[in-house]
């Protein structure tokens, strides 16, 4: 048997409701939520842990940090010198 959900991913728990746009919107968000991204401070590429939301906690050197909503980098944040 398939894969159900080799087209839509993570949306593919929604079946076909709520509309193919939405889902693949809401797929877009989640994908980049649970991506791996590194870490400023101590440098390792682990996935970030989100507290609430823009609070952001990295559980290899145990530092909390603000960032996006739904991703610990804002590309914002990238642009705007520090």
């Amino acid at each position: 048997m398939g894969r159900r959900t080799r087209v839509v991913g993570i949306a593919g728990r929604y079946g076909p409701r709520y509309g193919s746009t939405l889902r693949k919107k809401w797929r877009e968000v989640m994908e980049r939520r649970y991506a791996t991204y590194r870490c400023v401070f101590c440098g390792s590429k682990v996935r970030m842990k989100r507290i609430s939301v823009g609070v952001w906690y990295c559980p290899r050197c145990g530092r909390i940090f603000a960032g996006g909503a739904y991703q610990p980098y804002t590309e914002v944040g990238k642009v705007t010198p520090k």
